[in-house]
């Protein structure tokens, strides 16, 4: 098992596009020309991006040569690239209006040093914009932490997982106040309606367990790396009278604003 698998990311297309739009509502950059959707997956962030601003030449980088192949499928005339966000922060490069990243920087190490480089990227006047989980410590993550140390699965897990690199928004605060014009800094946590806890390991198929998933060489293994999942969130997120649970899911999203020339030049 190995690579990203775009229909399973889809199979929440809205609980998972709608953190996307309110951080593109947000960005209170003007003349935008020029954006890129780091992490844009199989486009689903990128056609938010396109809808809001149509006459924006728009670039979407993944590293996922399966989300890339799905993105190229969406029909929006958009450059679509295969390429990993920490190196595209270090390279050189023009300047965007909007850097834009919906639920993709969690997976990149070391913010500390990729935040201000994307944010060199932005271009006067313009915006980096970013979402992140901001629920690295809920039950359903920890459970999964707790299994992979159990005997057995440490022997596929032993090594570490890929865990979330995301942080609290005071992290980010002091990162970029110095750099920014402006700062707008938000967490919301999403109430999600799902059919059933079964709702659940499907929403983390795609996402926060698919490395664990990987990590087991057996397909038979992994269904079952599955099953007791399902076990322990069952225990954890019951389902209400109609057979429904509530997901809760919280995310912490960022939006720097550059400095226009005029308040460099008065600095």
């Amino acid at each position: 098992m190995s690579g990203w698998n775009p229909d399973q990311y889809l199979k929440f297309a809205e609980e998972r596009t709608r953190p996307c739009q309110e951080l593109a509502a947000r960005i209170g950059a003007e003349r935008v020309r020029r954006i890129i959707d780091l992490g844009c997956g199989p486009g689903n962030s990128t056609r938010v991006l396109a809808a809001r601003w149509p006459h924006a030449e728009i670039t979407g980088l993944d590293s996922s040569p399966e989300m890339i192949a799905a993105a190229r499928e969406s029909a929006l005339e958009v450059r679509w690239v295969l390429g990993d966000i920490a190196e595209w922060a270090a390279g050189g490069g023009g300047e965007f209006d909007i850097v834009f990243s919906n639920a993709a920087l969690q997976w990149v190490r070391d913010h500390a040093a990729v935040f201000p480089r994307l944010f060199a990227r932005v271009a006067a006047g313009g915006a980096l914009a970013v979402q992140v989980p901001g629920n690295y410590d809920a039950p359903q993550h920890r459970l999964l932490r707790e299994m992979a140390a159990r005997p057995a699965w440490r022997r596929w897990c032993s090594g570490g997982m890929h865990d979330w690199h995301s942080h609290e928004l005071d992290f980010y605060y002091d990162l970029l106040a110095p750099l920014a014009g402006r700062l707008d800094l938000w967490a919301t946590e999403y109430a999600h309606i799902l059919p059933g806890p079964e709702g659940i390991v499907e929403w983390y198929r795609g996402t926060g367990m698919r490395p664990y998933l990987e990590a087991i060489s057996s397909l038979e293994e992994r269904e079952r790396f599955a099953a007791e999942f399902l076990e322990g969130v069952r225990g954890l997120y019951p389902a209400r009278r109609d057979g429904r649970v509530l997901f809760p899911f919280r995310r912490n999203f960022v939006v720097a604003h550059g400095r226009l020339h005029s308040e460099n030049a008065g600095c």
